[in-house]
């Protein structure tokens, strides 16, 4: 079996010009821009948006016949990461979350009405949106317990429940809500669940506060909802299908957050060497000592196999396989080793990495959040160990749940 991710030549030249225009134009904009002037970041942010579609730099996820790049996960990856290069870069191609999930689970999943009301708008970035489905009184890693529940009244459904740490959502156009339907599907089943497709503002959904974390106010609403009332035509999916439109949606997003992790990696990386370049102490540069070097050493192979992971799942979503394991594992990993980059680079530059003068304080925050996105640690663990398990079980031996490679 060849495994080759050599871009091809066209997919080099997007590479290049994605390159070149977040290094020359996006992040020249965003550092001219003062910090307390909203409406000049937002007249730079849409015309840089403008620019990128100009440039056929647009929706890098999409299919040409939406208006997009057509670009496969492999490209994309490649994309991704020279997009994070800057906070904003994700979002002037309109590739960013929870866009980029919702996006796809509305290409794959809405009828025909649903996608010229819903998707489109959101391909042409006239729109934004939320997908809610985590919830403060259950594990958010496990939708099978949500209580959120939609009850048939006549021809309409009237949706209770709370909700939390739903991104974007003060910002959303509309919302992809996942609710209980089926009263008579045992707790933990995998059928109970329904998405529907709410329009925002909505006096249903009650936006309480937006959620303060360790980074501030950044956009993670709680949400109350009462007596919300939606149609059958609101249904995405199917009754029952929330769960699988769920996990639909979540393997790709988990590999994109992982593509964009990478970049922010491979920042600290870099800032790390040129510190140790840079900084003169105790009779040496910092770069010509043995514990800087394993610090950079050690970065440099976690990236390297952050980098194999994404692409090797990558290829494994093109080709149509099972890539749920492989996804797992890239995520776990990639997550983790941000974090540990990204701590490492901050201790390379001392107090200088701790303060808000470089991005790695910054960076930091949002590395301790990839911990548990998309599912927590702990869980990743558990789906690896079951899924290695079961393939010993089946052909006695774990060679499918290691990537099923040649070796």
């Amino acid at each position: 079996m060849a495994i080759d991710f050599t871009l091809a030549p066209e997919h080099e030249e997007i590479r290049k010009r994605v390159r070149a225009f977040i290094q020359g134009t996006v992040i020249p904009a965003m550092e001219k821009l003062k910090e307390d002037d909203r409406d000049e970041y937002l007249r730079t942010i849409f015309r840089l948006r403008s620019e990128a579609r100009a440039e056929g730099l647009w929706l890098p996820h999409m299919p040409k016949e939406w208006g997009g790049m057509g670009l496969g996960h492999v490209e994309l990856a490649m994309v991704q990461s020279e997009a994070a290069k800057t906070r904003v870069g994700p979002w002037v191609l309109n590739c960013s979350a929870p866009d980029e999930g919702n996006m796809h689970t509305l290409l794959h999943w809405a009828t025909d009405e649903q996608k010229e009301k819903y998707l489109r708008p959101l391909l042409d970035g006239h729109q934004m949106s939320c997908f809610a489905m985590t919830e403060p009184e259950v594990a958010g890693s496990d939708p099978t317990l949500i209580r959120t529940e939609a009850v048939r009244d006549g021809d309409e459904w009237v949706v209770n429940g709370h909700k939390w740490f739903i991104s974007n959502a003060r910002r959303a156009n509309f919302a992809i809500l996942i609710a209980r339907t089926e009263q008579d599907v045992p707790e933990g089943s995998r059928g109970a669940n329904t998405a529907f497709l709410v329009d925002l503002p909505n006096p249903g959904w009650i936006d309480v506060r937006e959620v303060e974390t360790m980074h501030g106010s950044t956009g993670h609403s709680e949400i109350v909802i009462k007596n919300l009332r939606l149609s059958d035509d609101q249904i995405l999916g199917g009754r029952g299908n929330g769960h699988r439109l769920g996990q639909y949606r979540l393997g790709p997003a988990r590999l994109a957050h992982c593509m964009r992790w990478i970049s922010q990696a491979e920042t600290a990386l870099d800032m790390m060497v040129d510190r140790a370049l840079n900084r003169y102490s105790h009779g040496s540069l910092l770069a010509e000592k043995q514990g800087i070097q394993w610090m950079i050493a050690d970065s440099a192979m976690e990236l390297y196999q952050c980098k194999l992971m994404v692409l090797h799942a990558a290829s494994k979503i093109d080709k149509g396989e099972d890539f749920r394991t492989e996804v797992s594992m890239a995520k776990h990993f990639v997550a983790n080793s941000l974090n540990r980059i990204v701590d490492r680079a901050i201790q390379v530059h001392g107090a200088l990495g701790y303060s808000t003068d470089t991005p790695l304080a910054d960076m930091f925050q949002h590395a301790r959040w990839a911990r548990f996105a998309d599912g927590a640690d702990e869980i990743h663990q558990m789906r690896i160990a079951e899924r290695t398990i079961a393939a010993y079980q089946a052909t006695g031996s774990t060679s499918s749940a290691t990537g099923g490679l040649p070796l």
